[in-house]
């Protein structure tokens, strides 16, 4: 009876749980400033020296920029009587179009804003999600817009060849937006309407030759609306400010992969021939400084032509620069090889691939993902080197810059004009960084 009796129950002691400390805000502006920059003792005393610091530096700039800044006059002698301390940015507002578009005049610089229009819609479709065949797009782009966009800026008669490749441009341009349009409604695309016609005798691939035929046949349509319409004819000897740096940069930076692609593939290559070549090339043009280059171009290419033969000096720039980022871009481009492993290669050989359909379908594009810190980082150097090509003669945005110092209205003024356009280079450099930034995050997504 005792084992079965009922246990004694036992009075439990209350133990109160040791206080939780005070909840901290890690969400929100308040918790953002909290967390970096007044997360302690030493870090809080770290920021008000750095912001002390930036105030002293900043202060006498801003007051010079911004508070005692002239924005209205017609001389410099004008600004120094309103305000002989402040900066006088009433100048490059008065030439803010001679360091856009340089010397081109005036009545035609909207055939500057429509090519440029025109090649800031033939890449919008890369940002859309529905839209498929990208690559195909950009090589289209690479292919044809310089034809039109050189038709627009240059005017006169270039050529029954040029019209037509240009009016071809056109088409395309018209069918991709048509295509882009098709998709998004969900109806078929301008092509597969002829494909049903043409499978009767072309049973393969008739798919692409229904696109092609629409293109053809838009392409005949345009070329006949446009047949009598003629442009004013405008000389490269006036093209200067951002529209020449942009042209410059811009064919440089299309050309450069390409280049660097083929040489870093002719050093690696096992002819002795391509491979010598790739290398002389290389390491000739990488020896020597940019201006070097420019300056052979300009004196020593005509050489190699006939006297008659009156070459024009922003093409020999052109293809200078785009050979010397072309040899700096191939050094970039064998590092992205050598970075594949071996077992790469043979696994491709395994499945019975060749080189070519190697190296653009399983190689190029593991290296080419690594190296777009390298790449945009040599675009951008690229980009402001282009300020060479003032030294040869060519007003580009910096020789542009330079003269409103030598105008007679405001001569001496040297400071507002680089920090206008220092403030111009900061904003294309900083915007191609911050793209590569998003395509790397978008290409390693899902790695």
């Amino acid at each position: 009876m005792d084992s079965q009796a009922t246990p004694k129950t036992e009075l439990l002691n209350f133990i109160p749980s040791p206080s939780r400390p005070p909840v901290v805000i890690t969400h929100g502006f308040t918790g953002w400033l909290k967390k970096h920059l007044f997360g302690g003792f030493w870090n809080t005393l770290l920021t008000i020296a750095v912001f002390t610091l930036l105030y002293l530096l900043l202060k006498p700039f801003l007051e010079w920029s911004l508070v005692k800044a002239v924005w209205t006059a017609s001389s410099r002698r004008e600004c120094l009587s309103i305000s002989p301390d402040g900066a006088c940015w009433a100048a490059v507002i008065r030439w803010s179009n001679n360091l856009i578009y340089g010397r081109y005049p005036d009545p035609l610089q909207w055939r500057i804003n429509l090519g440029i229009g025109i090649g800031i819609i033939w890449l919008l479709p890369l940002a859309l999600k529905k839209i498929k065949h990208k690559i195909v797009i950009g090589l289209m782009a690479v292919v044809f817009y310089p034809f039109l966009a050189s038709y627009l800026f240059l005017g006169g008669d270039r050529g029954r060849l040029h019209y037509v490749i240009a009016s071809v441009a056109l088409a395309y341009l018209f069918m991709l937006y048509m295509n882009i349009i098709l998709i998004y409604l969900g109806k078929k695309q301008t092509g597969q309407y002829f494909e049903s016609l043409i499978e009767r005798f072309v049973p393969r691939r008739a798919d692409l030759l229904g696109h092609l035929t629409f293109l053809l046949i838009l392409s005949v349509l345009i070329a006949f609306i446009f047949r009598d319409f003629s442009l004013q004819d405008v000389s490269t000897d006036v093209w200067g400010g951002l529209f020449l740096t942009i042209i410059i940069s811009g064919f440089s930076i299309v050309m450069a992969l390409p280049i660097g692609i083929l040489l870093a593939l002719g050093r690696r290559s096992q002819m002795p021939v391509v491979r010598w070549f790739s290398i002389a090339t290389i390491e000739l043009v990488r020896s020597v400084p940019m201006i070097t280059v420019l300056f052979m171009s300009v004196t020593m290419m005509p050489l190699f032509f006939p006297n008659t033969m009156d070459l024009n000096k922003l093409a020999q720039v052109i293809i200078a620069v785009c050979i010397f980022a072309g040899a700096y871009m191939a050094e970039t481009v064998r590092g992205g090889l050598q970075a594949i492993p071996k077992g790469q290669f043979d696994a491709a050989k395994s499945i019975g691939l060749g080189y070519w359909y190697t190296m653009a379908f399983i190689i190029l594009p593991q290296a080419l993902r690594a190296m777009i810190p390298n790449i945009v980082t040599s675009f951008i150097s690229l980009f402001k080197d282009t300020t060479l090509v003032s030294i040869i003669g060519l007003f580009d945005l910096m020789l542009m810059a330079r003269n409103i110092s030598i105008d007679k209205n405001w001569f001496g003024l040297h400071t507002e004009p680089l920090v206008a356009i220092s403030v111009l280079f900061f904003i294309f450099c900083y915007t191609m960084s911050q793209y590569s930034q998003r395509l790397e995050r978008h290409l390693t997504k899902g790695r």
